[in-house]
């Protein structure tokens, strides 16, 4: 492919709701363009952009991919991004490559969760929009339906620009109102036709002039005096408009038919930003913010925004270079690390396949191969003139799972593989417990960790199951009590010899509190730290579940020693036999973990969450507007062990639109049912060992 400017680029992420055919529609385009030699179908798992094995089994995008084309002498680079929640990542990836989100929807639809998610992330990155209305030709499909609701949902800034006239179930042809006429498809071929006219189309036609003239003030003055507008004027107005987000222009097309697809590329190379007319910030080394421009000769700047482990080429890291430009002989230098190595190899990525390059000119996208040390979220920059560039935020992981391997002495190979795994996916989170030393792994959702658990097995041979981890519980005691702990033992020469008197009770201090008032030397004080070291082994152990014991204050304050027998070995034995009585004389309790819960729900749902925030035994400390408009947010302390399955809960109620964050409080004493249980289920873990 031949080296374009920065003037020449359009840098395209697709995305909105799942199944409203994002993948269909860059096939199409990329068929069209010429840059596949097929027209892929999802269904068949032939796609370019869907090429990875688990996207062909599922029929669904996991991940973002790239593929360019060339249009009209301009280069367009497609990201197409997965739709279902789980696999957000790929969303985030392709927001923070591109200058222009097209949100597509299917004709008769209504405004997806998928379609509110895109255009927030576009409008916080302040993304040019528009809006791409599928499947105009299917039965019972609905395109003024659409119109409405996304006017509804984002006012007059919606402007469509291409809309289907439809006779009877069919759509006749399509009015292109930039240029003004109408164009009929067949097998993906146009043929311009006679404008048609109904009252719908002229009502959409005359909203489109106002949008026009909305966008400039000597546009506006030539609608008032009653003058047509120039195709240089329309298109000039609306790319200023596209450019500040006034106006998202909604195109009608059906991709899977190929009709008006070429009218969605031609309003990309006419209306679309190039990277020139998009800033970036970037922060130098003294942490001064600094405007790029988008220039082959300026300071060399470019963002990792994907990772990629391929078992054939090695690591793939992906990047788009803000300013300057990259070679074979560029040193590639990243502020995280203070790093220097060698540039890798430069390839530009067509879906599962590539091509070599010479050079990634500024604005533009492509893959530097081998590169050790780079996560995505780094800058490559040069040494002289350190630059950072804004790093995607990815999603947090929301649902997180106990990880059990099927065969034991994996568990070495599961930290090598899940690491790996989450260079490519930063909302992959992996750690060990040290409490209930369980390998945990926390996702964006049960489809989510189902696809890491099916890499697991495809790219390092392992196999896991998953399960609900543990909860890290306490213990206390209830009352305070006086122990005698005794240890005599005699078995020939010297023997072991040590008595204490310690006071248990409780306390506000997590850690154990340990003191002395032993009077008249009936325990020397060399033997102080032994009792010490005997009660915090102890503590450590548990009183009835084997869970650590908190809020518990030990006092030494009598006892006997005998000056041959006893040992430091003797006393710690002593205190850890006085420790045991506790479970039978100082009223042991479970005490459970509880987390501040901050729910971010729709309006409708508010009442709907909060029941279910009960049942689980929950406790609502507020409730009010969110900051986003129609969010509700519910603050509560729940349970922990209660919150396995929120998130998958919270999503279906909320239809993906609800979000929270959960964070550890305190402990407090558990329910007598929970304890019970909490201990029962000790007793068989003790009897299965």
């Amino acid at each position: 492919m031949k080296e374009f400017s920065a003037e020449n680029i359009r840098n395209v992420c697709i995305a909105g709701h799942g199944g409203r055919g994002k993948t269909t529609l860059a096939e199409a385009m990329l068929y069209i363009a010429g840059a596949s030699d097929r027209f892929g179908k999802v269904a068949e798992g032939n796609t370019v952009m869907d090429f990875d094995a688990e996207e062909k089994r599922r029929h669904n995008s996991v991940a973002s991919a790239v593929c360019p084309l060339e249009w009209r002498d301009k280069k367009i680079n497609l990201i197409d991004t997965p739709g279902l929640f789980d696999f957000a990542t790929g969303v985030t990836e392709g927001i923070r490559a591109a200058e222009t989100v097209l949100i597509v929807t299917k004709s008769g639809s209504g405004v997806g969760v998928g379609a509110e998610k895109a255009y927030k992330a576009a409008t916080e990155r302040g993304m040019s929009k528009y809006i791409i209305v599928t499947g105009c030709d299917a039965e019972n499909a609905n395109f003024y339906k659409t119109v409405d609701a996304f006017q509804e949902g984002f006012g007059k800034k919606v402007c469509p620009v291409v809309v289907p006239y439809v006779v009877g179930d069919k759509v006749e042809c399509y009015v292109n109102f930039l240029q003004n006429k109408a164009f009929a498809y067949k097998d993906g071929k146009a043929t311009q036709v006679d404008m048609p006219s109904s009252e719908r189309i002229d009502q959409l036609h005359e909203a489109f002039t106002e949008s026009v003239a909305s966008s400039d003030d000597d546009l506006m003055m030539k609608y008032f005096d009653g003058e047509e507008f120039t195709h240089d004027e329309i298109v000039s107005g609306l790319s200023k408009a596209v450019l500040d987000g006034s106006i998202m222009p909604m195109y009608a097309c059906s991709a899977y038919t190929l009709e008006a697809v070429d009218l969605v590329l031609n309003g990309i190379t006419k209306m679309a930003p190039s990277p020139v007319q998009f800033k970036e910030i970037a922060t130098d080394a003294d942490g001064n913010e600094i405007e790029l421009e988008c220039d082959a000769n300026g300071p060399l700047a470019a963002i990792c925004f994907k990772t990629v482990a391929d078992p054939f080429v090695g690591k793939m890291t992906y990047v788009k270079v803000a300013s300057g430009k990259i070679d074979g002989n560029t040193p590639c230098y990243t502020p995280r690390t203070a790093a220097n190595q060698r540039m890798g190899k430069l390839i530009i990525p067509k879906g599962g396949k590539t091509e070599d390059t010479n050079v990634i000119t500024a604005g533009d996208i492509a893959v530097i191969t081998k590169l050790d040390g780079i996560k995505t979220g780094d800058t490559i920059c040069s040494e002289k003139q350190p630059l950072s560039l804004a790093a995607p935020t990815f999603p947090n992981a929301c649902l997180s799972m106990a990880v059990i391997v099927k065969k034991k002495g994996e568990e070495e190979k599961v930290a090598t593989g899940l690491k790996k795994l989450s260079h490519e996916d930063p909302a992959i989170k992996f750690y060990t417990n040290d409490e209930t030393r369980e390998q945990i792994l926390a996702g964006l959702g049960e489809q989510h960790l189902d696809l890491i658990v099916s890499k697991l097995k495809a790219k390092f041979g392992v196999e896991v199951d998953l399960q609900i981890p543990k909860v890290a519980y306490r213990e206390t005691i209830s009352k305070r009590v006086e122990i005698h702990g005794r240890h005599k033992k005699q078995s020939g020469g010297h023997g072991q010899f040590g008595d204490v008197w310690i006071r248990f009770e409780p306390c506000d201090e997590l850690d154990l509190v340990f003191g002395e008032e032993v009077v008249g030397g009936s325990v020397p004080k060399n033997f102080f730290p032994a009792v010490e070291k005997g009660l915090r082994e102890s503590v450590k152990r548990g009183i009835v579940a084997g869970y650590p014991v908190v809020n518990i204050k030990a006092t030494l304050y009598d006892g006997s020693y005998h000056p041959v027998d006893s040992s430091e070995m003797a006393f710690k034995t002593a205190a850890s036999l006085a420790f045991k009585q506790l479970k039978d004389t100082a009223g042991p309790a479970i005490l459970e973990p509880i987390g501040t819960l901050n729910a971010y729900m729709p309006d409708d749902n508010l009442g709907d969450i909060m029941g279910d925030i009960t049942k689980r035994r929950g406790r609502v400390l507020g409730m009010g507007p969110a900051d986003e408009p129609k969010m509700q947010l519910l603050e509560a302390e729940v349970p922990m062990a209660e919150m396995g399955d929120f998130a998958t809960t919270l999503r279906s109620v909320t239809a993906g639109r609800g979000y929270f964050t959960f964070e550890f409080a305190r402990y407090e004493r558990a329910p007598q049912d929970v304890a019970a249980k909490v201990i029962a289920e000790s007793t068989m873990e003790e009897d299965d060992d």
